[in-house]
């Protein structure tokens, strides 16, 4: 326990990987899954506590906000993920800023993040995010445009798409987000079957704080986290 009886970010860390072990006995699974701590609005101190407690993939949901924090961090094994939607116009401090961008949605984002990537001489890994659950305020390719979008984003040489990300909505109990899950699997797999070169489906970015468990039983690699990590998000002022 850490101060004042609150539990700190190795200890809560703990807890969910054993949760990790366990859900992926219930699917048959070994393979590792890789968690992301959702820093959205988090400071830099805590996010210090996560790589301390042996994090090593934080997911910021917006390009100036982790300009500001990289400005208060020394993490130098950090792998940085923009998870949440990328304006075009900011394609270029993205690709400088951030190690992968799991939120691709389009083929304008996709060409503007190669040709930055390309001029900084890297290859740049991406997912794109589908949009699964016919919310109008959420951001992602629909299922139907999917394997077009790969086949152009597998054509820009300066960008590796690795797999898929999904934002299902919020559904209680979490059992109802379980189709969800295995839609975004299941698209997975047919994209990996399609033959399109320079496609790789070995990520699956889905599962959040409160069904992250069912995301796994269903094939989940990455599971991003904030609030099983550091609590209720703080209000923004």
């Amino acid at each position: 326990m850490s101060q004042a009886g609150t539990v700190s970010v190795a200890e809560k860390l703990e807890r969910i990987r054993g949760r990790i072990r366990v859900a992926g006995r219930r699917a048959g699974r070994s393979d590792e899954v890789t968690v992301v701590a959702a820093t959205k609005l988090v400071p830099a101190e805590r996010i210090t506590e996560a790589y301390r407690a042996g994090l090593r993939h934080f997911g910021e949901n917006r390009v100036q906000e982790l300009e500001a924090k990289r400005r208060q961090l020394s993490l130098p094994e950090a792998t940085w993920h923009l998870i949440g939607h990328l304006q075009t116009n900011k394609a270029q401090r993205a690709a400088a800023l951030f190690n992968r961008v799991d939120s691709l949605d389009s083929l304008r984002l996709a060409e503007k993040l190669a040709a930055a990537a390309a001029g900084l001489g890297r290859r740049l890994p991406v997912l794109v995010e589908v949009h699964l659950g016919e919310e109008p305020g959420k951001h992602g390719v629909e299922p139907d445009a999917l394997v077009e979008l790969a086949e152009k984003v597998a054509a820009l040489e300066a960008l590796a798409l690795e797999g898929l990300m999904a934002l299902p909505p919020y559904l209680e109990p979490p059992e109802r987000v379980r189709p969800y899950f295995r839609r975004l699997r299941e698209l997975a797999e047919a994209l990996a079957h399609c033959g399109l070169p320079g496609v790789e489906m070995r990520e699956l970015s889905m599962g959040m704080s409160h069904d992250f468990e069912i995301a796994i039983e269903e094939g989940a690699t990455q599971v991003r986290l904030g609030t099983a990590l550091f609590g209720p998000r703080p209000a923004k002022k």
